[in-house]
């Protein structure tokens, strides 16, 4: 593919089992099953959808629709979703069937005890349901099953454990479109990380921009896993969401290069969008040759009070822009520096 080429885009969970539904109620309600069906997404874009899977039994019938993220690494890019449909009283209702999580812990659009099915890809079967309901004027009582056959794997490499949604995946999407390499979804986990910690009445979050400096930062508070949020280079998405919902306490830790870009006024830390200051850096370490290095890395070995003296100026940096919340409340930050190894470089609260 041309490197000027356009990436190509997919579509969500959300909208596979919207169609997976469709296909397998027509076919519970008397239809020949269909080879492909298309369904309406929120923004009015009509994609067709191949069915790939079809079963069906007494009172029942089910569909299946192998997703399709485009040139997005979605993790569940080429997942077959499930849906089974049945006849049932009380409208339309929803079960999570194999790979597909249950909600445990307030915060999320989802109360406890429900399935992982968020609200719009929620909205969009009901909305199948009631049209081919008018269409054959039946009532539209229908009870939905999804499944993502080995999704409790692929939940594995998700944040849903930490936000407590157990036993598989979630069926998400707000457009039913999957942008390639969009920074959308991420930032949403980061709020939804927000919104279960609050809920959960914490008082203390922390952000970081790694594996690394998480297990770091993670260790010196004795934070629970459900006060990690998901930060990556995604400073700006937290900090700003943090602003509307605030916690008292926020730590941000990452590495030395990482939080000097914070540092230095930049709050997308990813390496195409935002880079080192050296000069700046040389200026702040009082230490001229940090100028020619390479790396941030780099620099704090020729100048080993450089971590902390980051730490204090992230620490202002951020305190300044978002240390008032939108409702006049405090957010009080601390920032933890680290190394490759985990060692701690510099801190300041």
């Amino acid at each position: 593919m041309s490197e000027t080429a356009p990436l190509r885009r997919g579509w969500t969970t959300g909208a596979c089992a919207a169609a997976a539904t469709r296909a397998a109620l027509i076919r519970l309600w008397g239809g020949d099953w269909p080879e492909q069906v298309s369904i309406t997404l929120p923004r009015g874009e009509t994609p067709v959808f191949a069915v790939t899977h079809r079963a069906e039994g007494e009172g029942w019938a089910e569909a299946g629709i192998v997703k399709d993220a485009g040139d997005d690494p979605d993790v569940t890019h080429g997942a077959l979703i499930v849906a089974r449909v049945r006849g049932a009283p009380g409208g339309v209702t929803f079960q999570a069937g194999e790979g597909v999580g249950m909600v445990t812990r307030p915060g999320l659009p989802i109360p406890p005890g429900e399935p992982a099915i968020n609200p719009v890809p929620r909205a969009m079967m009901e909305e199948v349901v009631a049209e081919l309901a008018a269409e054959q004027a039946r009532a539209p009582d229908i009870e939905i099953t999804i499944s993502v056959p080995g999704g409790a794997e692929l939940a594995a490499r998700t944040w849903n454990p930490r936000l407590g949604i157990t036993g598989g995946l979630s069926i998400l999407g707000t457009t039913g479109i999957v942008r390639p390499f969009s920074c959308a979804a991420w930032i949403a986990s980061i709020q939804r990380g927000v919104d279960v910690a609050r809920a959960a009445g914490l008082g203390h979050v922390a952000g970081c921009t790694g594996a690394t400096s998480e297990k770091v930062v993670q260790s010196l508070h004795g934070l629970p896993d459900h006060a990690m949020l998901d930060m990556g280079d995604f400073a700006g998405g937290m900090l700003k969401y943090l602003a509307k919902h605030p916690v008292p306490r926020v730590t941000v830790g990452g590495g030395i290069g990482k939080i000097t870009k914070l540092a230095q006024g930049a709050v997308d830390l990813h390496s195409s969008r935002s880079q080192v200051d050296f000069a700046a850096l040389a200026e702040l370490a009082g230490v001229p040759g940090i100028a020619a290095a390479n790396t941030a890395l780099e620099a704090s070995r020729l100048a080993p009070e450089l971590g902390q003296r980051v730490a204090e100026t992230a620490l202002a940096r951020v305190t300044e822009r978002f240390g008032t919340a939108h409702d006049g409340s405090r957010i009080r930050f601390d920032v933890v520096v680290i190394d490759r190894a985990g060692a701690i470089l510099g801190r300041a609260s």
